[in-house]
């Protein structure tokens, strides 16, 4: 973003949906250890939600800690998002909202607060956001960004009702490319930064699945499950998914043995307005700091780019736009 209040943030950032309780019980002191660690590593960035269970509060508890070890402020930037029930927005509402979100990261200023809003046949969500860039104005919010919204109701916010929007946060991978169609050529024009999620499909563009016969037996989270059924499935299938892994191992060989995952955040990393891409980390259980790291290094050329591309485009396009998945349409 520019102006002086911009929000310097890492590429690859720290997805905290992970200790949502869905993926397994963490223990907070080893994630509180764990989050020392990838903040140490360099990689500062986290992203939270008001629906990830205790996301905000151990980003709290992290700084706390941090602040009594080290004796001075961390060198953290915290995004969250406000996923309200689409239903009549006053600015009491919005208020409160944005209060919880202060007392439960412990900071008097959010550094990002992404919006999601699940049915655009309820219009409240202008107001809802017209409220949020007064609470932005009274210093409670640095940044206003959004989640899933599609480009034609990120532009009304933008153009009509001029919010200044400095990120959406879509699905945004190898095989799901819906950005590219409309999003980025819209965020282009409007500076507005994409951070992808999704990126390594829950963990399936990895080396642990190349070589995988049959998927069924190892798709072991609902994570999983989701990008199997919702995005790989509808891109190819299995055998076309293998080639691709195959030809990511290919690249990554000539690049110093880079794995699958680093090509797959590299390709999106590479895209023109992407941000960031957002990694879950799975606190207190797994370990991928050394391996997102290396994303950093690796540099995709021409001809890397076209082997990959020439798998990619014997699957089909996702259709679409961003977040259609997540609306209910009357």
């Amino acid at each position: 973003g520019s102006g002086q209040d911009a929000l310097q943030i890492k590429r690859v950032i720290n997805g905290l949906w992970q200790v949502s309780g869905a993926h397994g019980r963490i223990k907070p002191e080893q994630a509180i250890e764990d989050m020392f660690k990838y903040v140490d590593s360099g990689l500062t960035t986290w992203d939270a939600a008001d629906h990830y269970g205790p996301a905000e509060i151990l980003s709290r508890e992290f700084r706390n800690q941090y602040r009594l070890r080290r004796n001075k402020e961390p060198p953290i930037q915290v995004l969250t998002k406000w996923v309200p029930r689409p239903s009549d927005m006053p600015f009491e509402l919005v208020e409160a909202a944005v209060d919880a979100r202060l007392q439960r990261l412990g900071v008097e200023q959010i550094d990002l607060l992404q919006f999601h809003w699940w049915d655009y046949n309820n219009k409240n969500y202008i107001q809802a956001m017209k409220h949020m860039k007064t609470l932005k104005e009274q210093g409670k919010i640095k940044n206003l960004a959004l989640t899933n919204f599609d480009t034609e109701h990120l532009r009304e916010l933008v153009e009509v009702h001029d919010i200044p929007i400095v990120s959406n946060q879509v699905q945004f991978s190898m095989l799901d490319r819906r950005p590219l169609q409309k999003m980025v050529p819209f965020c282009k024009k409007h500076d507005i930064k994409l951070l992808a999620y999704g990126v390594l499909c829950g963990g399936l563009l990895s080396d642990e699945y190349l070589g995988v016969r049959d998927p069924t037996e190892r798709i072991d989270t609902a994570s999983k499950q989701k990008y199997w059924y919702g995005t790989i499935n509808q891109w190819g299938d299995w055998p076309l998914f293998q080639k691709l892994l195959k030809t990511l191992k290919t690249v990554g060989a000539r690049h110093g043995g880079a794995s699958i995952a680093n090509a797959a955040q590299r390709y999106v990393l590479d895209q023109e307005q992407v941000g960031g891409v957002i990694i879950g980390a799975r606190l207190s259980r797994r370990d991928h700091i050394g391996d997102n790291l290396h994303a950093f290094e690796l540099k995709l050329t021409a001809e890397d780019y076209e082997e990959i591309n020439a798998v990619l485009n014997q699957g089909r396009m996702l259709p679409g736009d961003c977040g259609d998945e997540y609306r209910r349409y009357a």
